[in-house]
């Protein structure tokens, strides 16, 4: 009788015990998130995609968003390679190094007129033309997109011909947009965009290279006058989303499977509706506000495909240097390119 109730409570208590242990121990990544908690990145695509990985993971994967970031905007992709966060978000122009010189073709002028289609191009031409999981070296790519069509916003300043920009101080985020400005005339500042309302209404700038949504995300509409737009966009802005290669590494093959799912491309045209969704509230909000909307043409579109051309031609032979197509992936990218 012993023995068989030592049995019996040695089963119950073995049945208990698994019955308190979890099915899995679940995978919390923690990300970095810089941009306002209201800004439309995080809440129309950051959010709703970690809330997507939990889903295909069955709960394996989950992903914690930040409301403060763990280091200023530019360090973002160093943090995620370093490990000082799991998963950032950033642009690459953000990083002046050269690291990433094959990203540009998602900066140039003429890319196309919705943030959707430019960042599902983006990501294709990137990752298939020209190599984009080299460029981020210690990261797993998740995700490659742009903003809509880049615009000039400005305090009383109307371009009409090339010598109207100079004395133009204008904010740029790097890169592409920065050269191109600056070759126009103007005078760049980089800063991100969570320092502009402040330099805006300090007299610091009298412009910003944006797209329209950042009217209302930045509260800037009381404080500008005019925005020139150009068809195709005067300049874009291309961004990553990236994991630490050893966290990602970590995730069974099954789960980096279901990730990729709602990543990639997926996360392209995630990104880009809620770009594209509060571009037009913004370009609403233009005339509720008074602000005069112009499309470049004539003087002004012909200096800035003077400045243009020599740029891309320049990127396209260094490009080439490295053993990539870089005319044709330029080509691919550039679907609103006037001709000279």
């Amino acid at each position: 009788m012993n023995i068989i109730k030592r049995t019996i409570l040695g089963g119950v208590a073995l049945v208990t015990t698994l019955t308190a242990m979890p099915a899995f121990a679940a995978t919390e990544l923690v990300l970095s998130s810089w941009l306002p908690p209201r800004h439309q990145l995080v809440v129309g695509a950051i959010k709703p995609w970690a809330k997507q990985v939990e889903e295909v993971t069955e709960g394996r994967v989950k992903i914690r968003v930040l409301a403060k970031p763990l280091g200023a905007p530019p360090a973002h992709y160093d943090m995620a390679r370093d490990g000082v966060a799991d998963i950032t978000y950033g642009l690459h122009s953000f990083i002046n190094d050269g690291r990433f010189l094959r990203s540009r073709v998602g900066q140039f002028s003429f890319l196309g007129n919705d943030a959707v289609s430019v960042s599902k191009n983006f990501w294709t031409v990137y990752t298939e033309d020209l190599d984009a999981a080299a460029e981020h070296e210690g990261t797993h790519v998740l995700g490659l997109f742009t903003h809509g069509p880049g615009a000039l916003l400005s305090k009383d300043r109307h371009f009409e011909a090339a010598s109207d920009f100079a004395g133009f101080k204008v904010r740029t985020p790097g890169g592409y947009p920065a050269d191109l400005l600056k070759g126009m005339g103007a005078t760049t500042l980089f800063m991100s965009s969570g320092e502009v309302y402040e330099k805006l209404t300090r007299g610091v700038i009298d412009g910003v290279c944006m797209p329209l949504d950042s009217l209302l995300a930045f509260k800037l509409e009381k404080h500008l006058t005019d925005v020139m737009t150009v068809s195709g966009g005067l300049y874009n802005t291309s961004w990553f989303l990236v994991m630490n290669q050893a966290k990602w590494e970590g995730i069974s093959p099954e789960d980096q499977e279901a990730i990729m799912s709602v990543s990639g491309l997926a996360f392209s045209e995630l990104a880009g509706k809620a770009w594209d969704e509060k571009d037009a509230e913004g370009f609403e909000a233009t005339s509720d506000a008074g602000i005069n909307v112009y499309s470049a043409d004539g003087a002004v579109l012909d200096h800035l495909l003077s400045v243009a051309t020599p740029l891309e031609k320049a990127w396209v032979e260094a490009v080439t240097a490295q053993g990539f197509d870089a005319k044709e992936a330029l080509a691919k990218m550039q679907t609103a390119r006037p001709s000279n």
